[in-house]
């Protein structure tokens, strides 16, 4: 008789945990907790025309989602277009039309955005005690530390107001240029009128419009991901998870995720490309819209011919990996492949439990095997031959020619005949040097700035930190280093922090005394609508159609993100469409007709279903 997988699960997980009690284990876990280092922002959602600026490369460059967002980089929206990006376990920053923001600083704990033009808005569900989101801008900067919805609209045109509002119990602290520092409550719209010195007025937070209504719906489908369940907090794109893929159970690997839609030639790691990353450095880019946490996170296993991903045990705190490959050479001679562009890289995922060698990270951590936050058992791979499980799967050892690599979306080559005695693992650094062209992995150009927006000056707590790229070391003075010149922000001194202080700064003004924007006295919001005005709209005359109200025209002129219709009932005879399971639909056992493998995950037992009919039933009499 077959063990239910929820028992074998446990079967599986509570040994492992007891393990962690042993001497030896707290200090393989201490050893990971010093190669941690934080995860970098990933681009989660695109919407049109979105474009990023890598410091150091040429041009302005088309995003695609999974990038990984690096120090310095800038990100710009197009006309009807807009982009969402994810920096903690529950915060996403997300941009609208002709809005530039930027990734200035990120370190432990603090992590630092500018927006120079546009909108903005800051979803913080959740914050940790003395952690840091600060907000440059050119008229002031803003320090957030507490969780809450914040949203920053910067004008385009110079010398123009800029507003800052918190919801949902958000709170945070103003410095202007010359230095004055001021508290920001909930439900508030801080007003910043440019001038020496600049003016600040407090107004109540206005009524949420659609621009908002669309910020809590994605963090809400977000918030609700089936999937997060498996992962441990900090892995992003969980959500992605669910609506591409199976979760089942196998005893011998607990969990696993196999992607859907996929063709049986497909190997992981073959759709995507290599960037340089200044932080992390050679960095894979995957393709497919869930092509996040299986690629950064976690190991591949391959079960009667399905490639699934095992997330593997939980772990106190996920670490972040650039890809979790082996590379390896060939017949140990890379200088004379490398220089007649043979192909001389080869790289392959990870199986369960094996150790990646670090090409990124600090010198002491390259060339010496590491689990990278992995909570299962652990295989060491000895030194010599290459001895990977998936390296003798068919297909899954891939190539490319050196110079693509790194340079171009590419189409990978597949080794047919491994032999591991002709192969050699790759211990730290990779041998193939980069230049600046894999800054952009072969991205074509995109949509940029006007160039005013681009250089405005900022206000900020601290400098951006210059990182000295690999090929700039070589010639940091070379007449070809281009790439347009960044300006130097205004630094001011940063607030107290409330953690550490108990003087709060002072509040601004309510409004302005006197001036030119003095005027009328804002009105009231409206009463909250009752639910059965909300259920029950009002009657339309005959013969008239009702006109959307000027709100709604203003927003749907600016090409902010559909709504969704309302979900329509599912018919009894309606069909199910490839890749796109029906709502309440049973989990599908089989994919491209043949049957996964395990046993379901997400399960409905049958003693809910009939406790629940026996309830209904009751009803009824």
């Amino acid at each position: 008789m077959k063990s239910p997988p929820r028992l074998s699960f446990i079967r599986f997980v509570v040994p492992f945990l007891l393990l962690l009690a042993l001497p030896g284990a707290t200090a393989l876990a201490d050893e990971e907790e010093d190669f941690w280092a934080p995860t970098p922002p990933r681009l989660s959602h695109i919407e049109g025309q979105v474009s990023y600026l890598r410091r150091g490369a040429d041009d302005w460059v088309r995003a695609r989602p999974n990038l990984a967002l690096a120090e310095g980089d800038a990100l710009y929206t197009g006309q009807k277009s807009n982009l969402e990006a994810q920096f903690d376990d529950r915060g996403f920053v997300r941009a609208d039309e002709n809005t530039q923001v930027s990734l200035e600083n990120q370190e432990a704990g603090y992590v630092q955005f500018s927006v120079t033009s546009g909108r903005v808005s800051f979803d913080i569900r959740d914050m940790k005690l003395g952690d840091v989101v600060e907000v440059s801008t050119p008229q002031a900067v803003f320090i957030i530390e507490r969780a809450g919805y914040y949203r920053v609209e910067v004008n385009t045109e110079v010398n123009t107001n800029t507003h800052f509002i918190t919801r949902r119990g958000g709170t945070a602290t103003v410095t202007t240029a010359d230095g004055r520092s001021m508290s920001i409550y909930p439900s508030e719209d801080i007003v910043i009128a440019a001038g020496d010195p600049a003016r600040v007025a407090t107004y109540a937070a206005p009524a949420p419009d659609r621009w908002d209504r669309w910020n809590d719906a994605r963090s809400d489908r977000i918030g609700d991901s089936v999937s997060a369940r498996y992962l441990p907090p900090g892995v992003y794109g969980a959500e992605e998870l669910d609506h591409h893929g199976y979760w089942r159970v196998v005893p011998e690997y607990g969990p696993l995720w196999i992607p859907r839609g996929v063709n049986r030639e497909w190997v992981p790691y073959s759709t995507g490309s290599w960037v340089w990353d200044p932080g992390y450095e050679w960095t894979w880019i995957d393709d497919a819209p869930w092509g996040w946490a299986p690629f950064h996170y976690g190991r591949w296993v391959n079960i009667d011919g399905f490639w699934a991903w095992a997330p593997g045990p939980a772990v106190r705190r996920p670490v972040y990996s650039p890809a979790l490959v082996a590379f390896m050479i060939r017949d140990h001679d890379v200088s004379l492949r490398l220089s007649v562009g043979l192909p001389g890289l080869w790289w392959v995922a990870l199986s369960w439990g094996e150790p990646v060698y670090p090409w990124w990270g600090r010198h002491e951590h390259r060339g010496h095997p590491r689990w990278a936050g992995w909570g299962g058992p652990r295989i060491v791979i000895d030194s010599g031959p290459a001895r990977y499980r998936n390296a003798a799967l068919p297909r899954a050892l891939l190539t490319v020619a050196p110079d693509k690599f790194g340079r171009e979306p590419f189409r990978a080559t597949f080794e047919t005949r491994f032999n591991h005695t002709h192969f050699t693992t790759v211990r730290g650094d990779l041998p193939i040097k980069p230049s600046r062209h894999n800054l952009i992995g072969g991205a074509p150009k995109g949509v940029q700035p006007p160039r005013n927006i681009f250089t405005r000056p900022l206000v900020s707590t601290r400098m951006p930190r210059e990182k000295r790229l690999p090929w700039q070391e070589v010639a940091p003075q070379a007449p070809h280093a281009r790439g347009p010149a960044m300006p130097e922000p205004r630094l001011v001194k940063p607030p107290p922090r409330r953690d550490k202080d108990a003087h709060a700064p002072p509040r601004p003004p309510f409004g302005p005394l006197s001036g030119p924007q003095a005027g009328p006295e804002r009105a009231p919001l409206p009463l909250p609508p009752r639910l059965g005005d909300v259920r029950t709209p009002a009657p339309v005359p005959a013969g008239k159609t009702r006109e959307p109200s000027p709100t709604q025209k203003q927003a749907e002129s600016r090409g902010l993100p559909a709504q969704r219709p309302a979900a329509e009932p599912v018919k009894p005879d309606a069909r199910a469409q490839p890749g796109h399971p029906q709502p309440g639909a049973r989990e599908n056992l089989r994919d491209g007709g043949r049957d996964l493998p395990g046993q379901p995950a997400n399960k409905m037992y049958k003693g809910r279903d009939q406790d629940q009919g026996q309830w209904e039933d009751r009803g009824r009499r």
